[in-house]
C-alpha cells in the first residue's frame, strides 16, 4: 500500500437503515442498565468538547459513517466533519474527522466508534495491501463469508473501500458446491446435475477443486467458475491452462501480500481470502481531544 495513490476508492456508502441497528446494539450493549455512570458523575451536563479522530498508523479508513452514527444517537447536537472519507490512505498523524458538540455525547460514544472504525479500517487496510501486492496482473481479491455475525455487510464493505470485491453474500447468492456435497451427492457430476435441476437459470454454480484430476471431471460437465483450493503456484498454472477459459477460476488458501503476487501471477481470475473479514488486525485510530 502506498500513501502516493489515490486518497479515496470510489465506495458507495451503505444505506443508514442497514448501519443504524448495528450502531444501536453496540451502544445499548455497552449503556447497560444505568447508562455511562462515569460521565454522568464526573462531566458536567452543558460542557462541550472538540476532538479530532486521528490515525496512529498508516493504512485505509472505512468505517467513518458508523462511527458517526454512535455520536449522533447519543445527542443530535453532535457535529462530525470528515476530513478523510473512506477509502482514503492515511499517514500517521493524519485528522481523519473532527467532532464538536456535548461532551457527554463524545465520552459515551468514544468507545463504540472507535470499535467499528478501527475494526473496519483494519479490513480496509488488509485489503488494500493485497491488492497493491497482485496489481500488475489481472486478478481480482474478494472477501468470503467468513464474516463475524450480525457484521457481514459492514465487513464486506470495508474490503470494497480496501479495493477489494466481494464473493457471495449468503448461501442463496450463489452454488459453491464442495467436497462435503460432493461426497453425500456421489460425486462432482451428479452434484452439479442437481443443483442445475433445482436453480434458477440467473444462478451461477461454482465448484471446489483440489487436483488437476477433480478439474477435469468438473470441466466436462460445465460450471460457471471453478474454485482452485490450496494449490501451489504451477499447480495452478496448470489449471488455469486446462481450464483454457472456460470458467472463471478462482483461487484460495493461505493467501497474503507474500503468496499472494505468485498466486496472481499463475492467471487466475479471482483470489479470496477469508482472513481478510475474521483475522485483520485492527487499524491503530484514537480520538484527540483539541483545545
Amino acid at each position: 500500500m502506498d500513501a502516493t495513490t489515490a486518497s479515496a476508492l470510489a465506495v458507495r456508502p451503505l444505506p443508514q437503515v442497514m448501519v443504524e441497528p448495528l450502531v444501536r446494539a453496540a451502544l445499548l450493549e455497552d449503556l447497560g442498565r444505568a447508562g455511562d455512570v462515569t460521565t454522568d458523575a464526573v462531566v458536567p451536563p452543558g460542557a462541550l468538547l472538540r476532538a479530532a479522530l486521528v490515525a496512529r498508523q498508516q493504512g485505509v479508513v472505512a468505517g467513518l459513517d458508523l462511527a458517526a452514527l454512535a455520536f449522533r444517537l447519543l445527542d443530535p447536537a453532535i457535529v462530525v466533519e470528515v476530513m478523510r472519507p473512506d477509502g482514503s490512505v492515511l499517514a500517521p498523524g493524519e485528522v481523519i474527522a473532527t467532532i464538536a458538540g456535548p461532551a457527554r455525547g463524545v465520552l459515551t460514544g468514544e468507545r463504540t466508534a472507535l470499535n467499528f472504525l478501527c475494526h473496519l479500517s483494519g479490513v480496509a487496510s488488509a485489503t488494500a495491501g493485497i491488492v497493491a501486492a497482485i496489481r500488475p496482473w489481472k486478478a481480482q481479491l474478494v472477501c468470503t463469508r467468513k464474516t463475524m455475525p450480525g457484521l457481514r455487510a459492514v465487513q464486506k464493505y470495508a474490503v470494497r473501500a480496501g479495493g477489494g470485491g466481494n464473493h457471495r453474500f449468503g448461501l442463496d447468492d450463489a452454488v459453491l458446491i464442495k467436497d462435503n456435497h460432493v461426497a453425500i451427492a456421489g460425486g462432482v457430476v451428479e452434484a452439479i446435475r442437481r443443483a442445475r435441476a433445482h436453480v434458477g437459470h440467473m444462478v451461477k454454480i461454482e465448484v471446489e477443486v483440489d487436483t488437476l484430476a477433480q478439474l477435469e471431471e468438473v470441466l466436462g460437465v460445465g460450471v460457471d467458475a471453478v474454485l482452485l483450493d490450496n494449490m501451489g503456484p504451477q499447480m495452478l498454472r496448470e489449471a488455469v491452462a486446462l481450464v483454457a477459459g472456460r470458467a472463471l477460476c478462482e483461487a484460495s488458501g493461505r493467501i497474503s501480500p507474500a503468496t499472494a503476487p505468485a498466486v496472481a501471477a499463475a492467471g487466475v481470475d479471482l483470489i479470496s481470502a477469508g482472513w481478510l473479514t475474521h483475522s485483520a488486525p485492527v487499524l491503530d485510530i484514537g480520538l484527540d481531544f483539541r483545545a
